[in-house]
């Protein structure tokens, strides 16, 4: 039986769990997933707790971890996922393609939390591996490594998107950065060599029978996304329509269904981009990278997408996917992973208060801080670890901090 079939009793204990840590109504928590408007992320075949994601809830954060043909090191991958869940990630994305790639994923699986990844990836490596070329690929080696993984992990992105048309329709645009998607690059190259429909695209029913069969959450991969904020294009807008339609064949077949946002888009784009996306999209959970709202920002790409995040999360966005401030420089170290979480998670906290949830958290802070009690604006920090740092750094000698010191604002104001 399908979750989505079993949520339809009048009593779940699940529901009961997300619905009190959700703050939400039970009821309504429950017509919303069987909209489709929510998803609830958990293999059947993991024991991990799992998350819900969508309208009305907190906002939900993805820290990517995973190996480059450059770099290969099983350990601190998993220590960056380890890191990632204890600076307050909510999903982790094994995104390897290097190394032996069913042990990576199996060590992410060790974790816990729902683990997503991008069986595409797999799919082309191995045939590159086997045959010479990424294009080598064939719908038997897609359609084997996208099941291997529906059986051991949570959600996985599907770049179904990308048609045989629309890479047509590709060779005629102009484009700064071409395209930024990895998995829809693979894709791309299997399209121009074979001259073959997509082959996630072309079998996607098949696929979905597989994902009811374990509970797997599809996100659905934005192959033509903006790399730029020069590359918002029509081509991008097209690749939507396919995804409408392949977001109603997922509910037709009680499959839980996310849709991937951009990567790059104006500030003052991202609302109506957004607002657009969801509608078509049938209100779909809605997966961002970012947006990153400037080019220019390397090394601080993590400030760059939080504002976007921010701002998509506002028009209606509810997972956002961090960005480290390695991206598009270098594979990220431990300590860009946190910075990434931690810019992510406070974009995402401030969509939260708008939302009504965790209010409490800024008012027991601020009280404290009216207070100068550092022990419990400790308590209530996001990056603890930073706090105590400037904390210690430069310490006043008064109870105040070495701002202002004895001429501390609130102290002053308090004592006439």
């Amino acid at each position: 039986m399908s979750f989505l079939r079993e949520i339809r009793s009048e009593r779940n204990n699940l529901l009961k769990e997300i619905s009190k840590k959700e703050g939400i109504d039970e009821d309504k928590l429950r017509r919303r997933i069987l909209k489709g408007h929510i998803v609830v992320i958990k293999n059947y075949n993991r024991n991990v707790k799992p998350v819900a994601i969508g309208k009305g809830l907190k906002i939900k954060v993805n820290a990517n971890v995973g190996t480059s043909p450059d770099y290969i090191n099983i350990n601190e991958e998993v220590e960056k996922a380890k890191a990632a869940i204890e600076y307050g990630a909510d999903t982790i994305m094994d995104l390897s393609i290097g190394g032996d790639l069913d042990k990576i994923r199996r060590e992410l699986l060790k974790l816990n939390v729902p683990l997503g990844t991008v069986p595409i990836y797999q799919a082309g490596i191995e045939a590159s591996r086997k045959y010479g070329s990424i294009a080598d690929m064939n719908e038997d080696i897609v359609l084997n490594v996208i099941e291997k993984h529906f059986k051991e992990v949570d959600f996985v992105t599907l770049h179904a998107s990308i048609t045989k048309e629309l890479v047509e329709e590709y060779k005629k645009v102009k484009r700064l950065t071409g395209i930024v998607s990895r998995g829809g690059s693979f894709i791309y190259c299997y399209i121009v060599k074979n001259q073959e429909e997509n082959p996630i695209y072309k079998n996607f029913e098949y696929i979905l029978e597989m994902a009811k069969e374990y509970n797997v959450t599809i996100s659905l991969g934005d192959s033509f996304r903006p790399g730029s904020l020069f590359d918002l294009d029509e081509l991008y807008y097209e690749e939507l329509l396919v995804t409408r339609r392949l977001v109603k064949k997922a509910r037709e077949n009680l499959v839980q269904v996310i849709v991937e946002g951009p990567g790059h888009v104006r500030l003052d784009k991202i609302p109506g981009l957004i607002k657009f996306i969801k509608k078509v999209t049938y209100n779909s959970p809605l997966y961002t990278l970012g947006p990153l709202v400037t080019d220019i920002a390397a090394g601080y790409d993590h400030i760059s997408s939080a504002i976007g995040a921010a701002i998509a999360a506002y028009y209606g966005a509810d997972f956002i996917c961090y960005v480290t401030p390695a991206e598009h420089l270098s594979l990220p170290s431990k300590e860009d992973v946190i910075k990434g979480v931690i810019a992510a998670k406070i974009a995402a906290h401030a969509i939260d208060i708008i939302r009504g949830k965790d209010i409490d958290l800024d008012y027991n802070m601020s009280e404290a801080r009216g207070r100068l009690d550092w022990d419990k604006q400790l308590k209530y920090a996001i990056d603890k670890r930073r706090f105590l740092e400037y904390r210690n750094k430069r310490r006043s000698i008064s109870d105040a901090c070495s701002m202002c010191g004895k001429y501390c604002a609130m102290k002053l104001s308090k004592t006439q």
